[in-house]
């Protein structure tokens, strides 16, 4: 089995479920050393990091670090390089949602979705980019998402979080351009099947009284040309490509994946 990634220890924020963990899975499998993050069902969790040393033969670490608090977030990127000694492959993937007119929009909705889907993400780069420039290699990719290049109504906060990592991923392309084999882009996906759409989905065709069926053609993928949920595998596809040596002249770029939504 070819494992291009053999020996790089990878962080994915967000990643004991939907995008994150498809994400960090398909980096396990090309051989990176793992560090999950984020909520959930402690046994379920426990499950898929077991599995990934036992099945793939790589070591696979569990953070609980809440991105929304800055030391917590230092703890986790210490704690992953004291026990596997890098941090070569960062995804910030941890992100919130909340849908409400800005006007009735909660301060502290506001608050928590700027922490956790923008302001950790600071707080990774800042944290794991030494390193990288100490060991000549580091690959950073944001997980932002078509709502970074093009607006919505009644998704305020983020609209800005998800502006703002494509923001931010060009001002850190910018400072790594005369690094060696360092990079920083972003991900702009449109809708993947997650169990946060999953639930939008449900509220959507109880609030509308329609379908579910109708809900995701007329309601989720309305702005989506080809009306089909992006893949997690496309997504992941696109994580390891970035990753590789040939993408090295990849670096600030915001790359949309989204059937066509922000050609319009």
């Amino acid at each position: 089995m070819v494992r291009p990634l053999a020996d790089k220890v990878a962080l994915v924020t967000g990643s004991t479920s939907g995008i994150g963990l498809g994400l960090a899975t398909g980096l396990a499998k090309a051989g990176a050393h793992i560090v999950l993050n984020g909520f959930g069902d402690m046994s379920k969790i426990e499950r898929a990091r077991s599995t990934f040393e036992t099945e793939l033969g790589i070591r696979a670490l569990y953070s609980a670090a809440d991105m929304r608090d800055p030391d917590a977030i230092m703890q986790m990127m210490a704690y992953t390089e004291k026990t596997l000694g890098s941090i070569d492959i960062l995804i910030n993937n941890a992100g919130i949602q909340y849908v409400a007119p800005v006007e009735s929009f909660p301060i502290e909705k506001w608050n928590a979705i700027l922490a956790i889907n923008l302001t950790s993400a600071f707080h990774t780069i800042r944290a794991s980019l030494p390193g990288m420039r100490r060991n000549g290699f580091g690959r950073i990719i944001n997980i932002a998402s078509a709502h970074g290049l093009v607006a919505s109504p009644y998704k305020s906060a983020y609209i800005a979080a998800k502006h703002g990592i494509v923001g931010l991923t060009k001002t850190i392309g910018l400072e790594t351009a005369q690094d060696e084999n360092i990079t920083c882009n972003a991900i702009c996906p449109g809708y993947v099947r997650t169990p946060l759409v999953e639930n939008q989905i449900k509220e959507q065709a109880q609030a509308h009284k329609m379908s579910e069926e109708d809900v995701i053609h007329d309601v989720i993928l309305a702005a989506q040309p080809n009306k089909r949920f992006v893949g997690i595998e496309e997504l992941t596809d696109l994580v390891l490509y970035l990753c590789s040596d040939s993408a090295k002249s990849f670096n600030g770029a915001a790359l949309p994946i989204d059937g066509g939504w922000t050609a319009r």
